[in-house]
């Protein structure tokens, strides 16, 4: 079968490697590779028929990842790092040659094969950071668009790179060939832009109206594969040119469609990619050079780490962002192969120097995830160790905040909420590390600390001791758990609320001491299936009664069965609340209420509200009497006018004015 048989063999390793290590708790690109060594011509056994043929694969895989990254990544997202991207990679590239010319000489090798050194280590890999990001979520902060924004400039820099090298010899020829390849860049993505943002958009609606999935999916394939094609055509990166086709196509209307689409293909093509990697790896050649490779791999990982991490400092990049650049780029990436061949083929240097610089290289991406992984780790010990260090706070009000609601998360979910709290005028802060939400917030007075929240310092500069409520808004359980356990342990009496998109984290956050949860996936079915009732002519309370049984059937088995009840009771209060507008307040201890009963206060007189529950210590007091005795941090339900409503509400907060 050849080939066919060739990525049977891959997928089927790659399937039980990644399975392996995602129980280990380790990204699956590393058993991507260890799929790749497995299969690879060095190690025996079971091995691929024909290498080259799963290069080529290989190489639609990273075509694929670009063109996703550009329907990801719109232009305006890259704004923010254009500065550090297209002035600081030129530095940084020139530094880390002068850095390989440095380890070059050490090692006593003569300056052409020094030179050859510090371009091959000055490329970082886009196809394993984009992954590893993906992986950890951190895709879409800023420090994930400088990274992203300096690896292309670098992928754009492997085209002078292949024509400046192997020319070295004779400048003359090299300087027009370089002139002439940068006017072709430069012709091609203004083609792309004039003739791609007036062609595409029509062409995809018009494949979108004929209403076929399996037709819209090839469009896309087509246009990321066939402008790559044209760019490797005119002498171009074929990926250069599928990253550009997806940053015109993300500006159409179908850009979040097609990203969807394509994922898939792409996950699966970049597969192919790893295992090729793991395919050159030689165990003979790693064990006989071990020291040369290990020096290789601590100077190159060492020097460039700094050198990426100063550049972000120096581009007044702050907090994590300079921590996470340079444990994110200092590996040697998939264009070095490239460039590497070129030497090869043109005589430039010799096997041994090729070989040594292909398994640092292969080192260096194995150890990216789990070097990377420990950014959140080492920057919170670098808080620790200088607590002097302010982090940047924006709209905080002068008093500081109290009774006020922390949400975790500016996204979209995250800023609409602190946008209607800011319209009432509630107390708030908002917890953000992505510098675009941060600016966003800024410019509608939302109050703002700029940092990760799931570090305690930066719970702390958002006074989460003093918090009435915490919102996470991130969909991760990873970055939730630490977030929500280091705010518990600060602050026990908080309300928290967060997401989940898998009903089976439902136990775990409730352990964690979540006060509710909320399933957007779960919500939407019921929504939908409401109003599909509703059509079909079934009366609305017959409707309100099954769905609250759906409800029900979901989350009454995480409550014992001695609070069942009392959740059953609670559903149907919640329920009533939106069908007579009930509402819930919260007695501080400082509120006329507290310490009087129902009868003493008089509520109903002197308001016009009547109290229908009270929720004390967890426990629920449906219809309480009038001799029942208000304490602080009751939450009681009233139902009344909106002017009763508003003036028991008035009451409760006069207490927190004087406070």
């Amino acid at each position: 079968m050849g080939i066919a048989t060739d990525i049977i063999l891959i997928v089927i390793a790659a399937f039980g490697c990644g399975l392996l290590l995602q129980k280990l708790g380790q990204p699956l690109i590393l058993g991507y590779i260890a799929a790749g060594f497995i299969l690879g011509p060095y190690t025996g056994g079971v091995t691929v028929s024909n290498i080259n043929d799963i290069e080529r694969l290989a190489e639609i895989g990273v075509a694929l990842l670009l063109f996703a990254l550009g329907l990801e990544f719109s232009l305006k997202d890259l704004k923010p790092v254009k500065k550090i991207a297209l002035i600081g990679t030129p530095i940084q590239i020139a530094l880390t040659i002068g850095l390989g010319f440095g380890i070059g000489a050490l090692l006593q090798w003569n300056w052409r094969d020094s030179l050859w050194l510090g371009a091959l280590i000055s490329l970082s890999s886009t196809m394993v950071i984009l992954k590893t990001l993906m992986n950890q979520g951190w895709l879409g902060t800023l420090s994930s668009k400088v990274m992203i924004g300096m690896l292309l400039v670098q992928d754009l820099a492997v085209v002078p790179l292949m024509i400046i090298l192997p020319q070295l010899s004779n400048p003359a020829v090299g300087l027009p060939a370089l002139g002439f390849a940068a006017l072709k860049a430069v012709a091609f993505i203004a083609g792309m832009v004039l003739l791609g943002t007036r062609l595409l958009p029509g062409l995809m609606s018009y494949i979108a109206k004929l209403g076929s999935r399996e037709l819209f999916l090839l469009a896309i394939t087509a246009i990321g594969l066939g402008v790559g094609y044209i760019t490797h055509l005119v002498g171009l990166s074929f990926a250069f040119g599928a990253f550009v086709a997806g940053i015109v196509l993300s500006e159409s209307d179908f850009g979040h469609q097609a990203l969807s689409d394509i994922i898939p293909l792409r996950d699966l093509f970049g597969l192919l990619f790893f295992a090729s990697v793991g395919m050159l790896l030689d165990p003979v050649f790693l064990t006989s050079h071990l020291s040369q490779v290990l020096i290789l791999v601590l100077a190159v990982g060492t020097g460039k780490g700094l050198i990426f991490a100063l550049l972000s400092k120096l581009f007044k990049y702050g907090n994590v962002i300079p921590l996470a650049v340079g444990l994110g780029l200092f590996q040697i990436g998939e264009f070095s192969f490239v460039l590497a061949r070129v030497g090869i083929d043109t005589g430039s240097i010799d096997n041994e120097l090729y070989s040594l610089v292909l398994t640092a290289a292969i080192l260096t991406m194995v150890l990216t995830p789990f070097v990377s992984g420990q950014t959140a780790r080492l920057y919170s010990l670098r808080k620790r160790w200088f607590r002097h260090e302010q982090l940047e706070t924006l709209n905080i009000p002068e008093q500081g905040l109290r009774n006020h609601v922390v949400i975790a998360g500016g996204g979209h979910i995250g800023f609409q909420i602190a946008e209607l709290l800011n319209r009432l005028k509630l107390p708030l802060v908002l917890i953000e590390i992505d510098h675009r939400c941060v600016e966003r917030a800024k410019a509608a007075k939302i109050p703002v600390v700029y940092g990760d929240a799931s570090h305690e310092l930066v719970l702390e500069a958002a006074e989460i001791r003093s918090a009435r409520l915490l919102i996470v808004t991130m969909p991760g359980i990873v970055l939730k758990r630490a977030i929500i356990a280091h705010a518990r342990r600060i602050n026990r009496a908080m309300a928290i609320v967060t997401r989940t998109s898998d009903p089976s984290f439902i136990p775990v956050l409730k352990e964690l001491g979540v006060t509710d949860v909320v399933l957007p996936d779960f919500e939407t079915s019921l929504e939908m299936t409401r109003q599909a009732l509703l059509h079909l002519r079934i009366p609305a309370p017959e409707v309100q009664r099954h769905t609250e049984s759906l409800r029900r059937d979901l989350f009454a088995p995480f409550f014992s069965v001695e609070n069942g009840s009392e959740y059953r009771t609670l559903r149907q209060l919640r329920s009533a609340e939106q069908q007579f507008d009930l509402q819930w307040v919260l007695l501080q201890e400082e509120c006329p209420l507290v310490a009087r009963t129902i009868e003493e206060s008089d509520i109903r007189k002197t308001t016009g509200a009547s109290v229908v529950a009270v929720i004390r210590q967890g426990k629920l007091e449906v219809n309480p009497d009038a001799r029942f005795r208000f304490q602080p941090q009751d939450l009681i339900a009233v139902i009344g006018t909106d002017q009763a409503r508003e003036a028991i509400q008035k009451l409760a907060m006069s207490a927190a004015h004087h406070a």
